[in-house]
């Protein structure tokens, strides 16, 4: 009887991590076209002609949209905690559009809606120790309320308009990460080591820079 439970164990626990990992490789991307004819015009003006979507078999996880210039400073950090040095805080990237409820890297809920996205660092407080390896974060704030998108928003402009997206005293927020080193051809979808899904693009034109967001995962802490 002891054995006949013991591989009943067993099956249900393989049975379990096949169903995880075919849930981990649903995620795929997909051509998203140009950018939404809701946006406001400045924000749409900046942003590239066509965009990537996030798929998860039929449902769709997020639509993005890069800028398509973005100001970079000559003298790039080289902090080992900090991947993107060349982007100074309050940048805007791009945009991104939630279709349904999501989440951000803090479990935090995010409605449905378009969201601009701009680069931030997390502090060097205590409050922040272990959220990622990295400092490197993007911020969402409603797009109707952040249409200035040439404007560099100083980090206290910044987490006010991100508060609205959460309603609460942190912004919404999606990790960066060190982009694909070998990736032969941007965008693509890369898992990490921490099962999160990570999208690689190249920013600013094929002779522009790789970067890296995570696009499905939280931070387990």
């Amino acid at each position: 009887m002891k054995d006949k439970r013991y591989a009943l164990w067993i099956f249900v626990l393989i049975l379990g991590w096949v169903s995880w990992a075919r849930a981990q490789g649903n995620y795929k991307i997909e051509a998203a076209g140009a950018p939404p004819s809701s946006l406001p015009p400045a924000v749409q003006r900046a942003l590239e002609s066509d965009g990537t979507k996030v798929v998860n078999g039929q449902d769709t996880v997020c639509e993005l949209w890069w800028s398509k210039s973005i100001p970079t400073v000559p003298n790039a950090s080289t902090s080992p905690d900090i991947v993107y040095g060349n982007l100074g805080v309050g940048t805007f990237v791009g945009v991104i559009d939630f279709p349904a409820q999501s989440f951000d890297f803090r479990g935090q809920t995010i409605k449905p809606g378009l969201y601009t996205l701009r680069y931030a660092l997390v502090p060097t407080d205590g409050n922040h120790m272990g959220v990622s390896t990295y400092r490197d974060f993007v911020l969402l704030s409603p797009v109707s309320a952040d249409t200035h998108v040439d404007a560099v928003l100083s980090f206290g402009d910044l987490l006010k308009l991100s508060r609205q997206v959460t309603g609460t005293g942190h912004p919404a927020v999606m990790s960066l990460a060190p982009a694909t080193a070998d990736a032969k051809t941007l965008p693509i979808l890369v898992q990490d080591d921490q099962g999160h899904s990570v999208l690689d693009v190249k920013l600013n034109g094929p002779q522009g820079f790789p970067f890296a967001i995570v696009v499905v995962g939280q931070y387990q802490g």
